[in-house]
C-alpha cells in the first residue's frame, strides 16, 4: 500500500504526521485559551457555522458516546463528521466522514489546506508573546475544515481534555453531552472535583441542550452544571430524571436495553458493547441525536437498533482474540477501572485472568490497580511505546507488589514479552487446550491498547489467532521466558516507529 500523496512530491503520511505532531502538546499551562483557534476560524471564514454540532465531554465514556451518536445520525441518512482522540494506531482515526476515517490522501490534503494559515496564526501569536498552535489545535482545525468541505450535516466532536479551554470549544454545540465527571488530569484541570466540573460545564452554550450522564459525585458536580445551564438558558436532560436506562440485560456480544428519552421509549435496543456504563453512554448518545435529527417525536426504533448494534469502539473493553480470550481496554483512571471490572464480572466467568498493565506515571496507579485486583489472578507489569510519559516497569512493579503481593506480580520491560508471558501463563493452566475460562486483559492506557492492537494483528502474529493446540509451543510458563519458538514474536508495529508526542490521554 502506498502512503504517498500525489500533491506532496512523494511525501509520506508519516512525514505529514511528523510535521503536525512536532508541535507543542495541548497539555501545556501556557496555552489554555481559545485565542489561536478563534483566529484560525476567522481565517477559514467560519466553516463551523455550516453544520450542527454534538459536543461530548466527560472523564470517561466520551469516545464511546460520540461514536454512538454519530452512528445514530448516520442511520438517519445525515452526512456525519466524527472527531475523536486519542488515536490507537493511525492518526487518521481521529477524523471520520460518514463513518470512514480519512484516507491518507484526504488527511494530507486537509493539512495542505490549512498549513499556511497555521503559520499565519503562529506569527500573530508570536507578536503577542503567546505560544504557537498546538498539534491538537491543528488537528481540530483540520477536522473542522474537512467537515465543512465534505459537507456534513452534523459533526460529533469529542473534547480532548476538560472542555472550557479545549480547542474544540470554539464550536457552539446544539447538544452538549457531559458524561461522568471524576478525578483525572488534575495537574491541568484542578485538584478538586468542583474544579474539573467547571471545565466540563464549559461546553454548555446559549440555548443548547445539555445532556448529562450519571454523576458519581452528583452533590458536587450537578450544582455547577445547573448554574451553567441557567446562565445559558439551556435545556437540561439528566440521566435518571428526564431520561433513563429503564432496563438492561447482558447478551452475546454486548447487551439489550430499554431506553427512555423525552421523545419516547425505545425497547430492547441491542448495544454492541459490554457494561452498564455503555448502556448509559447509549442513552446520552440517543438523547443528543434527537436534538439534531429533524424529526418530531421519537426516532425510528429500527434505525436506532441498527446503529447501536453495529457501532465499533476500538480499545474499549474490546475482545480481540479467543483461545485464550484477550481483552484490550484503554481506560486509565479509577472510574474507568470500575467500569472495566463491572463489565468483566457481569459478562465473563474467568477461572484465571492475567493482567498486562502499562500506565502513564501521572495517573492514580495504585488506586487503578486496587480496583482491578479482585478480578486478576496475576499481573504482568510492563511499558508502552510512549517513553516520555510511561511509568517505568520497575516503578510500576513496586506499586503492583503493594496491591497484589510479590507472588502475583511479574515484570517484563517490553510489551511483546509481557503479552507472551501472560499467554504462556494461561496456556500452562489450560489442561483442556480450549482456552475456556482463561484470559488476558491488556489495559492501563490508550497507548497500551493501541500498541497491543497493532502487535496482535493477525498479519503481525498469525500464531496468536490460532487455538492453543495449533500454536507453536512457547517457553516455560512458570517464569514467562520467551524463546525463539514463541507464538508471540513481538516485532515492531507498522514500520518499526511510533511518533511519541502527546496523544490526548
Amino acid at each position: 500500500m502506498s502512503f504517498e500523496h500525489p500533491n506532496r512530491n512523494g511525501e509520506t503520511i508519516r512525514e505529514v504526521e511528523r510535521e503536525i505532531m512536532k508541535r507543542p502538546p495541548e497539555h501545556n499551562h501556557t496555552n489554555l485559551d481559545l485565542d489561536r483557534m478563534t483566529l484560525m476560524l476567522d481565517l477559514l471564514g467560519h466553516p463551523e457555522q455550516s453544520f450542527r454540532v454534538i459536543h461530548v465531554t466527560g472523564t470517561n465514556g466520551k469516545g464511546s458516546t460520540a461514536r454512538m451518536a454519530e452512528a445514530i445520525c448516520r442511520a438517519y441518512g445525515l452526512r456525519t463528521g466524527l472527531y475523536t482522540s486519542p488515536h490507537l494506531e493511525r492518526i487518521n482515526e481521529r477524523i471520520a466522514i460518514d463513518g470512514q476515517e480519512l484516507s491518507d490522501d484526504d488527511f494530507a490534503d486537509a493539512w495542505d489546506q490549512i498549513k499556511d494559515l497555521v503559520d499565519m496564526v503562529d506569527v500573530k501569536m508570536a507578536e503577542q508573546g503567546k505560544p504557537k498552535m498546538s498539534f491538537f489545535e491543528v488537528l481540530t482545525s483540520m477536522a473542522i475544515w474537512k467537515f465543512a468541505d465534505a459537507p456534513v450535516d452534523v459533526a460529533v466532536v469529542e473534547v480532548g481534555m476538560g472542555g472550557r479551554d479545549d480547542a474544540t470549544n470554539v464550536l457552539d454545540a446544539d447538544a452538549a453531552v457531559i458524561g461522568p465527571v471524576d478525578m483525572d488530569h488534575m495537574q491541568w484541570l484542578g485538584s478538586e472535583i468542583e474544579d474539573i466540573a467547571e471545565h466540563k460545564a464549559g461546553i454548555i452554550k446559549p440555548d443548547c441542550t445539555a445532556v448529562v450522564g450519571p454523576q458519581p459525585h452528583e452533590d458536587e458536580v450537578m450544582p455547577i452544571i445547573e448554574d451553567k445551564v441557567r446562565a445559558c438558558h439551556a435545556r437540561l436532560l439528566r440521566d435518571g430524571y428526564e431520561m433513563e436506562v429503564v432496563s438492561r440485560m447482558p447478551a452475546v456480544g454486548g447487551q439489550v436495553a430499554t431506553l427512555r428519552t423525552p421523545n419516547g421509549t425505545y425497547t430492547e435496543v441491542p448495544i454492541a458493547k459490554f457494561g452498564e456504563h455503555q448502556a448509559h453512554n447509549a442513552l446520552a448518545a440517543l438523547a443528543a441525536a434527537e436534538v439534531v435529527i429533524p424529526v418530531n417525536g421519537p426516532l425510528d426504533g429500527d434505525a436506532v437498533a441498527e446503529a447501536l448494534s453495529g457501532v465499533k469502539i476500538p480499545g474499549r473493553i474490546e475482545q480481540i482474540r479467543t483461545s485464550p480470550t484477550i481483552i484490550v481496554d484503554g481506560g486509565h483512571n479509577v472510574n474507568a477501572a470500575e467500569s472495566l471490572r463491572a463489565a468483566i464480572e457481569e459478562n465473563y466467568d474467568f477461572e484465571q485472568l492475567v493482567g498486562v498493565v502499562a500506565m502513564m506515571h501521572d495517573k492514580q496507579v495504585e488506586q487503578y490497580l486496587g480496583v482491578l485486583e479482585p478480578v486478576l489472578s496475576q499481573i504482568v507489569v510492563t511499558e508502552n511505546s510512549w517513553r516520555d510519559r510511561v511509568m517505568p516497569a520497575e516503578e510500576l512493579e513496586k506499586v503492583a507488589v503493594k496491591v497484589f503481593g510479590p507472588d502475583r506480580v511479574i515484570r517484563r520491560d517490553d510489551l511483546p514479552d509481557a503479552i507472551q508471558t501472560a499467554v504462556d501463563l494461561v496456556d500452562a493452566a489450560d489442561e483442556t487446550g480450549v482456552g475456556y475460562g482463561r484470559g488476558v486483559l491488556i489495559c492501563g492506557s490508550f497507548v497500551t491498547a493501541g500498541d497491543a492492537r497493532t502487535l496482535l494483528k493477525e498479519r503481525m502474529n498469525p500464531e496468536l489467532a490460532k487455538p492453543k493446540a495449533e500454536r507453536v509451543a512457547g517457553g516455560d510458563a512458570s517464569d514467562g521466558d520467551a524463546s525463539d519458538g514463541d507464538a508471540f514474536d513481538g516485532g515492531e508495529p507498522d514500520d518499526g516507529e511510533r511518533i511519541e508526542p502527546n496523544l490526548g490521554e
